[in-house]
């Protein structure tokens, strides 16, 4: 399922992964409100580096202006975010309905041998 991760606002990723009330967006994420497809994830983990990962799937992601980007399939889907503390809001985007995460931990390293995947285009769409 696309999303996540949460989880992108700005065009190019921020190297501390911070929205712009400075929370950061970073950490192991857990579906607490809403649904996700059967076999969608209920964890994801964000990363500061631009990636996130759920199951055996590493996606790109991007922030801007509201909005969280997430690469997968060679093409950008774009979701609504608001983060408040420990509390991330995704809508829009190919999800029914909105969803909420909550962190139920910090963001632990991407393993070396998993590739961050390259952006769709040189620039994310406006």
């Amino acid at each position: 399922m696309r999303i996540v991760l949460l989880l992108g606002l700005l065009v190019s990723a921020p190297l501390v992964a911070q929205v712009p009330n400075g929370t950061t967006l970073s950490g192991l994420w857990q579906l607490e409100k809403g649904k996700v497809k059967a076999d969608g994830p209920k964890t994801v983990m964000i990363r500061s580096d631009s990636s996130a990962s759920w199951g055996k799937e590493t996606v790109r992601w991007r922030l801007k202006e509201g909005q969280i980007m997430i690469a997968l399939g060679g093409e950008w889907e774009i979701y609504k975010l608001k983060l408040k503390g420990d509390r991330l809001t995704l809508s829009g985007g190919d999800l029914p309905d909105p969803i909420t995460l909550k962190r139920v931990g910090p963001a632990t390293p991407r393993p070396g041998n998993v590739p961050v995947p390259p952006d769709p285009e040189l620039q994310p769409p406006a």
